[in-house]
């Protein structure tokens, strides 16, 4: 059987329906001033080299709810602080190098934070172990990774989604980053309910597969919450591909607007969003989630 370990990064997408405070001058920590409620969305813009595009501005994108071409209120371009899960599958089909080649990967992407960034150390087995929480500094982290090994069976489905409930609460543009071989064998969630979850978290997910094949919903996730999807055959590209997506992490564009059509009191329905350049680059791309749900 080909083994293969699948990498997601989930990026938390501002609070949707938030209220938002006074404006800064520090592009590092983006505080909008608003008086009625506001509709957040990261966009990550790439060149044909998949490379991050820099430099745009508000009057360069076009937001789209339902169709419908919103007036952006609300902008900021930079590098945002990042509240980082690193999700690592020790399960037993993990055993030998696949958890090695995971472990390493952490160390890589933990060492690549600035001293803003805040992280925590996720165990996946049968449950979600938080074994160095977001408290812990970076050496103890660092340590906690080094000191797993294998054990129990994989619920990789429960584990996501236990994940996103943790990193709901926390402020600001968060990640999530699972290491696994993607093999499910114990979760009482589905892969559906694990999207439908993505969905309602407002995050935007990398999943990155190493082997010959991923499981199907892994590309869904990418494409409904505005990620990329990355399929892996050789360990050497690892390295450079978690640099390009750190590279990603570090420069988006946050949009926020007041939809033009305010839902009912109360009535809970899912809304569309789209976000395009008025003059795209040939090659350039756009990536943002794909809608909300009101409530």
């Amino acid at each position: 059987m080909t083994r293969w370990v699948a990498l997601f990064v989930v990026v938390w997408c501002g609070g949707v329906w938030a209220q938002i405070a006074p404006a800064s001058q520090d592009p590092a920590a983006p505080r909008f001033s608003a008086a009625t409620e506001l509709v957040e969305v990261y966009a990550t813009v790439t060149d044909a080299k998949g490379e991050p595009v820099t430099g745009l501005r508000r009057e360069d994108f076009d937001v789209y709810e339902d169709g419908r071409l919103q007036e952006v209120d609300t902008f900021a371009a930079g590098e945002f602080p990042l509240t980082v899960a690193l999700g690592i599958d020790r399960s037993w089909s993990m055993a030998g190098e696949p958890l090695k080649l995971a472990k390493q990967a952490s160390q890589s992407f933990l060492r690549a934070l600035k001293p803003g960034d805040r992280s925590m150390i996720v165990a996946i087995s049968a449950d979600a172990e938080i074994v160095a929480p977001l408290t812990a500094g970076r050496l103890e982290q660092s340590r906690a990774i080094d000191a797993l090994d294998p054990w129990s069976t994989t619920a990789l489905h429960d584990a996501i989604i236990a994940a996103l409930d943790r990193l709901e609460s926390e402020s600001g543009r968060q990640a999530l980053i699972v290491f696994s071989d993607g093999a499910d064998r114990y979760s009482t969630a589905t892969a559906a309910q694990v999207v439908d979850r993505a969905r309602r978290s407002n995050a935007l997910v990398y999943p990155i597969a190493f082997g010959r094949t991923r499981p199907p919903f892994l590309a869904e996730l990418a494409v409904l919450t505005g990620g990329r999807s990355f399929l892996l055959r050789d360990a050497r590209e690892l390295e450079s591909t978690l640099a390009q997506i750190a590279r990603e992490l570090r420069y988006q564009y946050l949009i926020g607007y007041v939809p033009a059509e305010r839902p009912e009191s109360g009535a809970a329905e899912w809304r569309q969003i789209r976000v395009s350049l008025k003059k795209p680059v040939p090659g350039s791309r756009v990536r943002a989630r794909d809608g909300y749900m009101t409530e």
